[in-house]
């Protein structure tokens, strides 16, 4: 058989155990859009064996791979949603979703065209020459968002390559997107394959088990502990650890608090749950944060949003115990390491601190703290009685999370988003959130709104997408109603990049090219009519104002066979408050008296920042 059909076959040959353990393909399909990189032979393979591995149509490559990002994310890294692409420009419209992968720690096979590896029609459509190293093509450009990068020159190379770049893709430690470059005259290559490469494999998530002198430092040191905290990130969920992280709490009365990746590890409803942790976090939680004496970091990258660029943890005698399957995140800033998979790392934890509990003081500031909390964002999410005013995230995400029903899956990604999610949407319910800001991907939304419903097609996907990354990515709305996998998407417009904006005005500039109204040209009070917009590609759609109007369109939407759009203009300058500090460059000098006070109380936040 051919390379291409080789690949195939190997694809479909594994199988993996999902959480509730079915027996599935591992992976369950490919997204691609052909072109003359991949087409005649990757597409003749995949069309031979449709009925077993299917193949979606995609509008553009970004998205169906941010879409395939998303799947994987749904599934819990139980199994990978692959993308392919033809060589040059949509190989390399590839490469920002797989960003998204590799900083999320996501699973994500990427097969893209190639040039001839003869060199002998060189130089073919779309391909970029360099001039002193004649082996480099675009396809290098994915060397640095990836875990696994490979390009295949001999065919009897796929029959080691495949299998590795699958195991990494699978290693809890070491998950990341697999990149292979596949030259078209390779791609054509017959060769005999061998039957143990198309035999049936079936994978099972190794689950790492902490050393015993590692798991002794941390039992001792929370043992010592006056105000422990857990910081619960996205590695509970990939583990599916949040029945014990739960237990963990509960028996050693413990807060919790979430990063944008690990939130619904605890639904928002119950008492140790003290809310989101960070920049897009609440008061309640940064409060905490600040006070403990031990953070038990479960499966989170401790990034800049979480800590508030390490000026969080203010308490001098501060440890954090970093409990994570890679060991690259559990060493960081001098943690504690507690290397281990985080639901055999949290339980043998807990039976090793056997009967110790917190002291109820510390858990009586926890509950004044998260009573606040859920008080100020019951409070401006409320509706108000006048509409004079356009409504405010805050209260579109409050409507939304007032009427949700069992089963609802809510995502959004970049912009102001985030922030009002993060604290908005208080989970009824576990893993029921997704939203990516490992890369921050304007565009995610809606790419990744159509994965997630493929993935979990009896759940009601709701995503959450401003005017901006609506307008840089909105195509797979129609991806979305050919393949019959209907969302729900509520589009806020509030007048451009309005938390962009946000930055620039609080960091002593004025509005510039952020804001339609800050822009240049002579018609930039032209508004995207984004109900026709949806319209135009199929979906059932309406525009609403008023936060009733909106409750009243999610109960249509909800009952509606198709994806459903409702876009309602939003204010841009009112947002949900409770952060902390977050650095960015701010300059040293300027002519501006507001940006050089800026940049004074950039350098004085400076000052607390843990540095090593």
């Amino acid at each position: 058989m051919t390379v291409a059909q080789a690949i195939v076959g190997h694809m479909i040959a594994q199988t993996t155990e999902l959480g509730n353990t079915t027996i599935a393909p591992l992976f369950p399909g490919v997204f691609a859009i052909f072109g003359h990189g991949n087409v005649t032979c990757l597409g003749h393979a995949l069309e031979e064996r449709r009925d077993e591995l299917p193949t979606w149509r995609g509008q553009n490559e970004q998205g169906m791979a941010l879409a395939a990002t998303a799947y994987n994310k749904a599934v819990r890294r139980r199994q990978i949603m692959t993308a392919t692409s033809s060589i040059g420009p949509g190989a390399t419209n590839m490469v920002t979703a797989a960003g998204v992968a590799h900083s999320n720690r996501i699973p994500l096979l990427l097969l893209a065209g190639d040039s001839f590896s003869t060199r002998t029609p060189d130089p073919v459509l779309q391909q970029v020459e360099h001039f002193g190293v004649p082996s480099t093509t675009v396809n290098d450009s994915f060397r640095a968002v990836t875990r696994y990068w490979d390009r295949i020159t001999v065919s009897d190379q796929i029959l080691t390559s495949l299998p590795q770049a699958i195991q990494t893709m699978l290693d809890p430690a070491d998950c990341g997107p697999a990149f292979f470059g596949l030259p078209q005259d390779v791609q054509a290559m017959a060769f005999d394959v061998p039957e143990e490469f198309l035999a049936p494999r079936h994978h099972a998530i190794v689950r790492a088990r902490p050393d015993r002198g590692q798991l002794a430092a941390a039992v001792e040191v929370l043992r010592n502990a006056s105000k422990p905290l857990i910081l619960a990130g996205g590695g509970v969920h990939y583990s599916f650890a949040e029945a014990a992280v739960l237990a963990f709490a509960e028996r050693h009365n413990i807060p919790v608090v979430e990063t944008v990746a690990g939130k619904a590890t605890l639904v928002a409803a119950h008492p140790l749950n003290c809310g989101p942790i960070g920049v897009t976090g609440c008061e309640s939680a940064n409060n905490l944060a600040a006070a403990a004496d031990v953070v038990l970091a479960i499966g989170s990258r401790l990034e800049d949003f979480t800590t508030g660029s390490w000026t969080l943890f203010k308490n001098p005698d501060l440890t954090i115990i970093g409990l994570n399957a890679a060991r690259f995140d559990a060493h960081k800033r001098r943690s504690l390491p507690l290397v281990a998979d985080a639901r055999e790392g949290i339980t043998e934890l807990g039976d090793a601190l056997g009967a110790w509990r917190s002291g109820d003081d510390w858990i009586g500031r926890a509950t004044n703290e998260r009573a606040s909390y859920h008080a100020y964002i019951d409070k401006i999410a409320a509706p108000t009685e006048n509409n004079a005013e356009p409504v405010t995230y805050a209260q579109v995400v409050g409507a939304i999370d007032r009427n949700k029903l069992p089963g609802d899956y809510a995502l959004a990604a970049a912009g102001g988003f985030p922030g009002e999610v993060n604290n908005g949407w208080r989970a009824d319910e576990l893993n029921s959130f997704d939203c990516e800001y490992g890369f921050s991907c304007m565009g995610y939304e809606i790419a990744g709104g159509w994965g997630a419903k493929m993935a979990m097609p009896d759940r009601e996907v709701i995503v959450f997408v401003g005017d901006g990354s609506t307008m840089m990515m909105n195509s797979d709305l129609y991806s979305s109603v050919i393949s019959g996998h209907k969302m729900i998407v509520i589009v806020c417009d509030n007048g451009g990049f309005a938390v962009i904006n946000r930055l620039q005005v609080n960091q002593g500039g004025i509005p510039f090219n952020n804001l339609l109204d800050d822009c240049k040209g002579p018609n930039v009070g032209v508004r995207v009519d984004f109900e026709m917009l949806a319209h135009a590609q199929g979906c059932r759609a309406e525009t609403v104002s008023t936060v009733a109007e909106l409750e009243a369109a999610m109960v249509r939407a909800r009952a509606s066979e198709r994806t459903y759009v409702i876009a309602l203009q939003t204010h841009p300058y009112r947002w949900t408050e409770g952060g902390t500090y977050w650095e960015v460059g701010v300059p040293q000098v300027s002519d501006r008296p507001d940006v050089v006070a800026a940049h004074a109380d950039m350098f004085s936040g400076k000052s607390k920042q843990r540095r090593a």
